[in-house]
């Protein structure tokens, strides 16, 4: 198959973004749960957090730096085997959530750390003076109170596992990065190739001006 222009392109091009949409919002809700998990353990364990422990907080945050500090590509790499135990195979979209979720977790999981770490330490007082749980001040008080920095970091992180999901593609991950490998890139079809970086900046703009209004809707209300 050797496409010489991008009309004979579309029918492929569209194929591997609904590829990219697949295995980026499942990746995203992955790395929403557990993210928002690690963010929250890193938070509450920290020397100022309602359930300090050194300890613990230390050796996570070492893991959870380990992986922030890996290259995405070898990272990519690195969890095949890993990958091919989950889902029975290292190559294809659903292939591509294993190590796009376990890149952008610990990723997240800073950002809802920081997130937190904004929420006034009255309103956390004001809780526990009324006898609220740690579980109940967590989900009434941090999560809610910190919802714009979430939301924020949210649309970073899933521009980034966009971004992210371009690279799975160079070891067969499908979507629209592979597309642009195989049908731009190795067959020298320029054309092809930028109308792949095309709908990738298309999509980013779409998903970042939504991420923008939701954190200026919430905003305003608090105001």
């Amino acid at each position: 198959m050797n496409k010489t222009s991008i009309a004979e392109s579309l029918p492929e091009l569209w194929k591997a973004l609904l590829e990219t949409g697949q295995m980026v919002a499942l990746s995203f809700l992955i790395t929403l749960v557990f993210g928002t998990l690690v963010g929250v353990a890193l938070r509450l364990t920290d020397h100022d957090g309602l359930r300090p422990n050194k300890a613990f907080n230390k050796v996570f945050g070492a893991i959870v730096n380990v992986f922030r500090s890996l290259p995405f590509l070898i990272l990519l790499i690195a969890v095949i085997p890993f990958t091919r135990l989950v889902v029975g195979t290292a190559y294809g979209p659903m292939a591509a959530v294993v190590p796009l979720s376990i890149g952008a977790i610990p990723f997240f999981g800073r950002v809802v750390e920081s997130a937190l770490r904004e929420v006034s330490p009255g309103k956390i007082e004001a809780a526990r003076v009324m006898g609220a749980s740690t579980g109940q001040i967590v989900r009434k008080v941090l999560l809610p109170e910190a919802m714009s920095p979430f939301v924020a970091g949210a649309t970073l992180t899933l521009v980034m596992l966009i971004g992210y999901s371009a690279m799975a593609g160079t070891i067969g991950g499908g979507g629209v990065g592979d597309f642009a490998i195989r049908y731009g890139y190795q067959r020298f079809n320029t054309p092809v190739l930028l109308a792949s970086v095309v709908v990738l900046v298309v999509v980013v703009q779409i998903i970042q001006s939504i991420g923008d209004a939701i954190v200026r809707g919430l905003a305003h209300k608090r105001d």
